[in-house]
């Protein structure tokens, strides 16, 4: 299987056995929970942790994971909340599932705070996380995170004008979506 190409759900199924899937899913959607929290809690550290403990908790269940009738996507959000909602319960980031994974402790260097100041609670980001996964990677990876378009096409072994076009539509669905959200 082409890890690049494959859907969420093959990719949570293939990680079972092939630690590179669930790379490919955390990249994927690292920058939408990383979103999803700075929306929610005040400093980018506990931002940056709770996204830690999320993955931490999807990559211990993924045994578990049965594709359902939502996406794989959904599925990660569900935890997300839940980390979310024991954090705030207990008052404080919890980091049981990346202890048990043995992960040492992160550490924010200063492209990760730039990038996280980035996600903040804009229409931009809400319409953003709204994109086909292919059209969300190609234009964070570009507008966000900098990559050439040869350095993205690269890493997902398609041709520049793919990645071109995708960065095309994307941006120009972001435009009409933010346009009628004015």
């Amino acid at each position: 299987m082409d890890i690049e190409r494959a859907t969420d759900e093959e990719l949570l199924a293939q990680a079972r056995t092939t630690p590179r899937a669930f790379g490919e899913f955390y990249r994927r959607h690292v920058h939408a929970v990383q979103s999803f929290f700075r929306r929610r809690v005040r400093d980018v550290e506990t931002a940056f942790d709770l996204t830690a403990e999320t993955f931490a908790a999807a990559l211990r269940s993924v045994p578990r994971y049965e594709p359902g009738p939502g996406p794989a996507r959904a599925w990660l959000f569900g935890i997300a909340r839940h980390v979310l909602s024991e954090a705030l319960r207990r008052g404080q980031v919890q980091d049981r599932a990346r202890q048990a994974l043995a992960m040492q402790p992160l550490t924010l260097d200063a492209r990760d705070v730039e990038t996280l100041e980035l996600l903040e609670d804009t229409p931009a980001v809400e319409a953003a996380e709204a994109l086909p996964d292919e059209q969300r990677a190609a234009v964070l990876a570009r507008h966000v995170a900098g990559e050439s378009y040869a350095e993205i096409a690269e890493r997902l072994a398609c041709s520049e004008s793919v990645v071109r076009k995708r960065v095309s539509r994307g941006l120009r669905t972001l435009r009409a979506r933010l346009g009628e959200s004015r």
